[in-house]
């Protein structure tokens, strides 16, 4: 990257941020949306009537992302997940979860950098997201590791079985809810096991707060409903009648988001898996043994 494009990433993050803050304040000061209306009119998945499901056919693209996926099984953005635009993408998310336009405009910048290609002109495979230590990173709550599976679009059924496991909260109506104690004690478990069962693990400080943010889409988008989360995990398709838990009339800001996001990474205690990871390590060793 040359130093007129290192000053204009410069310049767009600043702007992008100052921006975010602006946002933040005006959830403040207006209403939330009504229930019911979280998903514009005249948008995929007003009213709850989200576009027919379809899984993915053979030579389709997906990748590590449960949210893009069930977008593209809906066919929100590309069925095929092939050919998409990052300006669409952009659009999309932001109608589809009710991210704000920061975020929204934030995150495609930031994959479309990552793939040296045009946020304005390129297109991409959702595939291409899979870029290991790109955007995607070891210690996933629903995938194996790269260095395991090197296709990232295969969910690993165990570990999302094990992660709506974890909760404890409960709503009004006694349903399963996740917490944020919740998703930390289930992201040290994984970090734990994944340091000795992936002799190629790597998780950066960057992609320890990546992890959390993914994570923590589950507790702010979704609510952290268990019942939501097990369609959407499990088929990578959003319930019939479902709409964004965020209401806030400019979506979920990036400065927002942190209030969940630093707590559930700050509450991570990799060393209280030691035995379990231990435990993980020697049966998996007895097993080649063998």
């Amino acid at each position: 990257m040359g130093i007129l494009g290192t000053v204009s990433n410069a310049f767009y993050g600043v702007g992008v941020m100052t921006w975010d803050v602006f946002l933040t304040l005006g959830n403040l000061v207006r209403f939330s949306r009504p229930v019911g209306k979280v998903t514009p009119e005249g948008h995929p998945g007003y009213g709850g009537f989200w576009p027919e499901y379809r899984p993915p056919e053979e030579g389709d693209s997906r990748c590590s992302c449960p949210a893009l996926n069930a977008m593209a099984n809906h066919g929100i953005l590309s069925r095929s997940g092939r050919g998409i635009k990052f300006t669409d993408l952009t659009d999309q998310i932001r109608t589809t979860y009710n991210f704000s336009p920061s975020f929204c405009s934030f995150v495609p910048h930031f994959a479309a950098r990552m793939l040296k290609k045009n946020y304005s002109e390129d297109t991409f495979d959702l595939e291409e997201l899979d870029l290991h230590n790109g955007i995607e990173h070891d210690a996933s709550l629903t995938r194996l590791d790269t260095a395991l599976q090197p296709n990232q679009s295969v969910k690993h059924l165990a570990f999302i079985e094990e992660l709506l496991s974890f909760s404890t909260g409960k709503d009004a109506d006694g349903k399963l809810l996740l917490t944020k104690k919740d998703m930390s004690r289930i992201m040290g478990k994984r970090r734990a096991e994944a340091k000795v069962t992936n002799k190629e693990y790597t998780l950066s400080l960057f992609h320890k707060i990546f992890g959390s943010a993914n994570s923590s889409t589950m507790l702010t988008i979704f609510g952290g409903r268990v019942e939501d989360l097990r369609t959407f995990l499990f088929d990578e398709r959003l319930p019939e009648g479902w709409e964004s838990r965020v209401r806030k009339p400019y979506g979920l800001t990036m400065l927002a988001f942190n209030s969940t996001v630093l707590p559930v990474e700050f509450g991570v205690r990799e060393a209280d898996w030691a035995a379990d990871a231990k435990q993980l390590a020697d049966s998996q060793a007895d097993g080649k043994d063998a």
